[in-house]
């Protein structure tokens, strides 16, 4: 609801349609009534209860690994093990595009940062070539890229990667949910979940509330416990978003339907928007999320406003969240969204396109007229 009116979200994160999961909420709940509204304490000190334990075993039985770090946000699971797991004299190689925690990341630690060309696989590899053999290299990537929804090429970033000797980190916070067989993301969906040596994760987009994660097999992972200055010195998250975030994360791994939903979802409007003439971000379906690009700042307020008078908020982009020069409608959909209200969005497109195309030429017939009235031989004699 906006101002009273009743508005269609096509700028969601909520990508499985979990926030009103109903045995999410019953779980929450529950955990409210036992546990009180929140731990008051770090990981390390008094603010690891049952359910933080409860969880980390979910995440490591969702995703077949040895070991789980639950954060209290996405942004400090990638802030914290970016920052601690490179140090100086190693090297953290980055995309471009890389999202602002991993950039933030960078700025905290102390190793030497890199970066590639986004989605260059070649460039990575000779980037990589430039270093010293022997260095401690950690290569980051992401599953999806958070604007304009385009996927990594995982299986040759992480090839070359490995080929030099880096250790790779990827972030599956855009990805995890929809991607893959039982949803644990890009990766798994590519069949190199085995080369991966951290996971990092959300639990604010799929799985619907709040929180960070990372996974791995490597067997002194737990150590970093006690070294990773965001896990160590913030408070843990409450019980009942521990217990919603667990109880969400055992649905999505048989929620088919919802995801055949969300992707058909998805098909629908991308198809439709590319129909329009839009110029969208991806040549054809990466994710959930269509980037709609547009050349100026305002030509992206305006068909923003427009959308919202037809009902429909979508998420402005621009830079320095986005490259620069790179103004676009973040669209986004969730497996919650019917295919009436897919068609609402769409239509609500059609219609600010053809506004705001009016507006433009009323705009420049409004410039040619006073333009002629300059040149006119009485507009001379006014002014002179």
């Amino acid at each position: 609801m906006i101002n009273g009116r009743k508005i269609i979200l096509a700028g969601t994160n909520n990508y499985m349609g979990m926030t009103f999961d109903p045995d999410a909420i019953s779980a929450a709940k529950e955990a409210l009534d036992k546990f009180g509204t929140g731990t008051t304490g770090s990981r390390i000190l008094n603010g690891t209860y049952q359910g933080h334990k409860a969880l980390e075993r979910e995440l490591e039985d969702f995703y077949g690994m040895d070991h789980a770090m639950v954060f209290s946000t996405g942004y400090q699971a990638n802030l914290g093990m970016i920052s601690t797991l490179a140090g100086r004299g190693d090297y953290v190689i980055i995309d471009a595009d890389s999202h602002a925690s991993i950039y933030d990341a960078c700025a905290m630690g102390n190793a030497d940062i890199l970066r590639f060309r986004h989605n260059s696989v070649e460039d990575l590899e000779k980037r990589l070539k430039r270093l010293p053999e022997n260095a401690a290299k950690l290569v980051v990537l992401e599953g999806v890229y958070s604007m304009l929804g385009d996927r990594a090429p995982l299986a040759e970033l992480i090839a070359v990667s490995k080929a030099a000797g880096a250790q790779v980190l990827v972030d599956e916070a855009h990805s995890m949910g929809f991607c893959g067989e039982t949803g644990r993301g890009v990766a798994q969906e590519l069949g190199v979940e085995d080369q991966v040596d951290f996971i990092v994760g959300t639990f604010s987009k799929s799985v619907g509330t709040v929180g960070g994660f990372c996974l791995s097999n490597h067997p002194k992972f737990d150590v970093l416990r006690f070294a990773c200055r965001p896990y160590m010195f913030t408070a843990s998250l409450p019980p009942s978003v521990v217990a919603s975030a667990i109880s969400s994360i055992r649905s999505l791994k048989n929620a088919h339907n919802k995801r055949a939903h969300l992707w058909a979802n998805v098909e629908r409007l991308h198809s439709g928007l590319k129909d329009l003439g839009f110029k969208l971000g991806t040549k054809s379906v990466e994710s959930p999320i269509v980037a709609v690009c547009f050349d100026s700042q305002e030509e992206l307020f305006g068909m923003c406003q427009l959308l919202l008078a037809e009902g429909v908020y979508v998420n402005v982009a621009r830079p320095p969240a986005t490259p620069m020069g790179i103004y676009l409608l973040r669209c986004s959909l969730g497996a919650g969204h019917s295919v009436e209200q897919v068609d609402q969005i769409l239509a609500a497109f059609k219609a600010a396109q053809e506004k705001f195309s009016a507006s433009e030429t009323l705009r420049d017939a409004a410039g040619d007229k006073n333009a002629a009235d300059r040149q006119s031989p009485d507009a001379a004699v006014a002014t002179g």
